[in-house]
């Protein structure tokens, strides 16, 4: 069929408006798209989906292909791998194995619980007797377009339920309380408040609350059947910071958190007291980052205070500085210390080593610690996280394992002695048409591509054995490259819809992540943050001189900062893709950092760096963000999705873009421009298994039509019509 002329696409009128920081003049025609509340906005953002649903029916047949291949792939009955939990009743200890179910047809999980009568993980492999079902989201959503959970804590008898849940997408949550004897709901106890709650003892609930720019900068407590009103606890006045609080363990204590990327603060309280004042660990300096894990009789503190990748330290439990502080791990540049779980006489840390993610264990001796034993596997290219087991006295814990051709994993690791097995590997079933799934007839691999200052990037790389380096596979290239988040290399079923096509599938762990530690980080933010975009371009031609792909075949795709970088990579090298799929993009990037009013902006100043004060950083960002700096011309097939209630990104980032592309990139029905808008969804997206699986089997078959040289070829041969050149 013929592609919708370009010239029919939606126009934005342009309202001009003047911004002026540091001497500099910007008119931006399509600020005025920020207003949700405007019927004129939403009116362009219909007929934007009005018009991105022409340009892509012809695909339906594709998309329910893609939904088909995920849905019978995938066992929509199951159930997760229980985990123990003991609670103090006044009858005295009693355990529970907690668990979620999914049904086939269901959208939600449905969590549940069922009593350790022998101290032994559970079959569950059948009809659970004595199973007692504490929330079926399915049931809890029926009526709503939207449905997330936020917080779900049950207090320390196990009698209560603490859930709050978000209908609008907007990360605000309403709390209720609900009585597992009787599945009684009271509530909302409380409205619009941020996502966790904590306990202390069995009749105050400590929750935050966030501040008109959605920082959570309050924590207060509530008294369960008291009378007077709530107490505000800790305020945090400097924006820059968020705070937050969560049980130990042990639930011995309270644990409070203010933190920025690069600054933190914890505090102590003992659920004992309530009503306390919180300790401070070891009051604030600039730039120490650090974070507290109870282990019994004294702390564990991870911090950055004599190496950039963390070290690791024990001190009393009383304690109120660093002075206090002992080593229990030095510190090593390359391998990055993350986190620290303790339990009874030992402790799990993990971290990254080589680009990858680690486990190790530490054995508690005498008042010190051992060395860490850092638990090995096979696979050239993996992740591996550990769960964080309730019980303090857990002998075990369980070890989340994936790779590029693993499914998700979960192994036991036994804490005496670092020995795993294996106690569920995420079935994928047999397809109807390519039959089982065999992890042999995929390759994964890690290569290197060189950047333009010689540093090497790593890639994740997958793709079917009978896929050769000739330059003719299509290829899709995924990067994230902020906050120093890493993106691992993981299974997905969704994926295979590329894979079994002869797409290859890389990820490009570029700098401004945390793949390769702290100073992988340091590397691309600020005012060295174009090292993001020029590893991913480099990440790009070393895979088409590899032969992987050529630029003809070779799509890209980012979410949210990725979309930044998304947005950043078309403009330097738009010859190099055939086609970018920006997920919520964070495109506007300069105009959102210089309003403080904004979610984020001010907690963002330590990665980007503060425009509205330093004209140094004005500049730089504004030769990179991706809305100010089009370059016209001849630009990929681009395909923005944003949702009209995140908070994070603003659906008015990838709205203004597309505007501007459209004004200013030659018109092409081969390399459409489109945007789509989720009227009713966060930043995730849309909820629900089946609305998620649909939106991904919407997004990989607009990819795969633009990068699938046979499926072009087949319609310019039903379809002579078509421009020539197609692909």
């Amino acid at each position: 069929m013929p592609m919708p002329d370009p010239a029919l696409a939606p126009v934005a009128p342009t309202f001009p408006i003047t911004r002026s920081f540091h001497g500099d003049e910007v008119i931006d025609d399509y600020e005025w798209l920020r207003d949700k509340q405007d019927p004129r906005v939403i009116s362009h953002l219909e007929a934007e989906n009005a018009w991105t649903e022409r340009c892509t029916e012809h695909l339906a047949g594709l998309r329910q292909e893609i939904f088909d291949d995920i849905s019978v792939r995938t066992q929509q009955t199951d159930l997760s791998v229980p985990a123990r939990a003991t609670h103090e009743t006044a009858e005295g200890r009693r355990a529970w194995w907690y668990y979620t179910r999914t049904v086939e047809g269901s959208d939600y999980p449905i969590h549940c619980r069922v009593a350790d009568t022998t101290g032994e993980r559970p079959d569950l492999s059948s009809a659970v007797a004595g199973e007692q079902v504490l929330l079926d989201g399915n049931r809890e959503a029926e009526g709503h377009d939207f449905f997330q959970l936020g917080a779900f804590s049950v207090s320390p008898d196990g009698r209560l339920l603490a859930w709050s849940v978000d209908h609008a997408g907007d990360e605000r949550y309403d709390l209720y309380l609900r009585d597992l004897a009787t599945g009684t709901d009271t509530g909302p106890l409380l409205q619009g408040i941020a996502a966790g709650i904590a306990w202390a003892g069995n009749d105050f609930l400590f929750y935050s609350r966030v501040d008109e720019a959605w920082r959570p900068f309050q924590v207060w407590r509530h008294e369960l059947g008291g009378t007077g009103e709530d107490a505000l606890v800790l305020q945090e006045d400097d924006e820059r910071f968020w705070l937050g609080v969560e049980e130990s363990r042990d639930r011995s204590h309270l644990v409070f958190t203010a933190g920025t990327k690069l600054t933190s603060e914890w505090w102590l309280l003992p659920t004992a007291d309530p009503t306390g004042v919180p300790r401070s660990v070891a009051g604030r300096t600039e730039g120490l980052d650090y974070s507290v894990e109870l282990a019994g009789d004294q702390l564990l503190v991870l911090h950055n205070r004599d190496c950039i990748d963390f070290s690791l330290a024990s001190a009393p439990l009383d304690a109120t500085s660093p002075e206090q502080w002992t080593t229990v791990v030095e510190g090593q540049q390359g391998t990055r210390l993350e986190g620290v779980e303790a339990y009874q006489g030992h402790a799990v840390l993990s971290g990254r080593r080589e680009g990858l993610s680690a486990v190790a264990l530490l054995h508690r001796q005498g008042e010190g610690w051992g060395q860490p034993q850092w638990v090995a596997f096979d696979e050239p290219v993996h992740d591996v996280w550990p769960a964080s087991e309730a019980d303090w006295d857990s002998p075990s814990v369980r070890l989340h394992y994936t790779s590029l051709v693993t499914p998700a994993s979960i192994l036991e690791c036994r804490l005496a002695d670092g020995s795993t097995s294996w106690l569920k590997r995420t079935p994928v079933l047999d397809h109807p048409v390519h039959g089982p799934y065999e992890p042999t007839d995929y390759v994964q691999e890690r290569i290197w591509a060189p950047a333009a200052d010689g540093t090497l990037v790593p890639i994740s790389l997958v793709h079917h054995k009978d896929v050769v380096p000739d330059g003719s596979a299509p290829c899709l290239l995924y990067g994230y490259g902020s906050y120093e988040v890493s993106i691992p290399p993981f299974f997905s079923v969704a994926r295979l819809s590329l894979l079994q096509r002869g797409i290859v599938f890389a990820i490009a762990h570029i700098r401004g992540g945390g793949e390769m530690g702290r100073a992988w980080y340091d590397q691309g933010k600020e005012l060295t943050k174009k090292n993001t975009f020029t590893d991913f371009v480099d990440c790009a031609r070393h895979l088409v001189e590899l032969g992987w792909t050529s630029p003809d075949r070779l799509a890209a795709r980012g979410r949210s900062a990725g979309g930044l970088l998304m947005g950043a990579v078309t403009n330097l090298a738009p010859e190099l893709f055939r086609a970018v799929n920006a997920g919520v993009p964070f495109v506007d990037a300069l105009t959102t950092i210089l309003n403080p009013d904004l979610p984020l902006t001010a907690v963002e100043w330590e990665e980007w760096g503060n425009p509205i004060t330093d004209a140094e950083v004005y500049a730089y960002m504004k030769s990179y963000t991706p809305y100010e700096n089009i370059s016209g011309g001849r630009y990929p097939a681009i395909l923005a999705t944003t949702s009209l209630n995140d908070t994070r990104v603003f659906f008015t980032e990838p709205a203004k873009w597309v505007a501007k592309l459209r004004q200013s990139v030659e018109p092409s029905a081969e390399r459409p421009i489109l945007l789509k808008t989720e009227m009713v969804a966060g930043h995730g997206g849309v909820s629900g298994r089946y609305g998620s699986w649909r939106e991904e089997a919407f997004e990989l078959a607009w990819i795969i039509e633009q990068i699938d040289p046979t499926l072009q070829a087949g319609r310019e041969q039903i379809d002579p019509t078509l421009p020539a050149g197609r692909g």
